[in-house]
């Protein structure tokens, strides 16, 4: 039986890795940077695709094979696209998903009654190669905010965003359903593509 190809994915966060594990569906062995001995990139872009780019590259230096990268956020129209590139810090705090969410719900709630509450994820992914770029793409699932938290699975925003065209937010839905609609869905799907069309 022939070895899966390894894919090194340029993150820490756990949750993003076993998302992209699961979609990848076992055509890869899916790794990431929690105990490897690589420094931390710092996302001073202020696009998701100077980030994703960011880290591929300074990764991809260090290292052989292809690296994936992904930066990805939440963009709420009625708060002029925020939090945006700064998602996972909105709160100030990287990672605090519970913070993160408490100022999303306090910053929606000053809006006006009948404000739109439409937003969307977007994911860019980079694929990168001895610090080259080699390739990048992106994804988006429209949706809307909700006032309160409704839901255990997921991370991140997932426990107030519905996507259109269900009544139930991601973290209601469930791993499976959610991964093949998602951003991450939609631009990993892309991703795998080049890889099988470039390896």
């Amino acid at each position: 039986m022939p070895k899966k190809p390894t894919l090194l994915v340029a993150t820490r966060n756990a949750h993003k890795t076993e998302e992209i594990r699961q979609m990848l569906a076992g055509s890869y062995m899916v790794e990431d940077l929690n105990g490897k001995d690589f420094p931390e990139v710092e996302e001073t872009g202020t696009t998701f695709l100077a980030n994703a780019k960011l880290k591929a590259q300074e990764i991809s230096k260090l290292t052989s094979g292809v690296i994936l990268s992904d930066d990805s956020g939440l963009e709420v129209d009625a708060l002029n696209g925020d939090p945006g590139v700064y998602s996972s810090r909105y709160a100030g705090t990287d990672g605090d998903n519970e913070a993160n969410n408490t100022k999303l719900m306090t910053e929606m709630a000053k809006l006006p009654d009948g404000t739109s509450r439409t937003a969307r994820f977007r994911c860019v992914m980079v694929l990168a190669q001895n610090g080259e770029e080699l390739a990048h793409f992106s994804g988006a699932v429209e949706g809307s905010i909700i006032s309160e938290l409704t839901g255990d699975g997921g991370f991140g925003y997932d426990p107030l965003f519905i996507p259109d065209g269900y009544e139930k937010t991601f973290a209601q839905l469930g791993d499976t359903v959610k991964n093949t609609l998602s951003h991450r869905a939609n631009a990993l799907n892309q991703a795998a593509e080049w890889l099988s069309e470039n390896s």
